[in-house]
């Protein structure tokens, strides 16, 4: 075991910063009153489940199936993409049976959201340069944040208001197109060169 603060630091706020689950509060609350409820433990589970094995079986998994992960990101973008556009027009492209608490706390959440094609890809790429170990440490710390913030979304939507989510949910929709749009750029570039 080769356990370090620095490594484990470093690695828990790249991850965070690319999960971005403060951003995806608005998310997390419009998917809340679609299903009725979301299983946060499950969410979280779930999310925890697909990082760690995407860590260690990701590129052969991706190779497998003749995909590399330039073009797994560029499907992810598509994802993030038509999410932010439900946000920004509040349309519904998602089905709303398919909303089930369940099914909701597995898909759109837990994947592309938290354990998608960013962050996937990102663990990817720190696998190159940190140990596993502090890998995965940093993949637990922000499971953690995760759970907290998905329990707390019924209180954050207290707090801030219908209107006060509207605008935060609008603000953030942007952002997510912005996030799809640059994931959707910098991988389709790779594919052509």
């Amino acid at each position: 075991m080769n356990f370090s603060f620095k490594e484990i630091a470093t690695a828990t706020m790249v991850l965070f910063a690319v999960i971005d689950i403060v951003g995806n509060i608005p998310i997390i609350i419009s998917l809340r009153e679609k299903a009725g409820h979301i299983h946060s433990e499950k969410a979280s589970i779930v999310a925890a489940v697909v990082m760690i094995v995407f860590l260690f079986l990701g590129e052969r998994i991706l190779s497998l199936i003749g995909i590399n992960v330039n073009e797994f990101a560029v499907a992810g973008a598509f994802i993030l993409f038509f999410l932010a556009i439900e946000m920004i027009l509040g349309v519904t492209l998602f089905k709303e049976e398919d909303s089930s608490p369940d099914l909701a706390a597995i898909f759109p959440l837990a994947f592309p959201m938290l354990a998608g094609p960013g962050s996937l890809t990102t663990l990817l790429s720190l696998r190159a340069e940190y140990s596993i170990e502090n890998i995965i440490v940093a993949i637990i710390v922000n499971v953690t944040v995760i759970y907290i913030v998905l329990k707390t979304s019924a209180k954050l939507q207290r707090v801030l208001g219908k209107n006060g989510i509207t605008i935060i949910r609008k603000v953030f929709g942007v952002v997510l197109l912005a996030i799809a749009v640059k994931l959707f750029a910098s991988n389709i570039q790779e594919l052509f060169n």
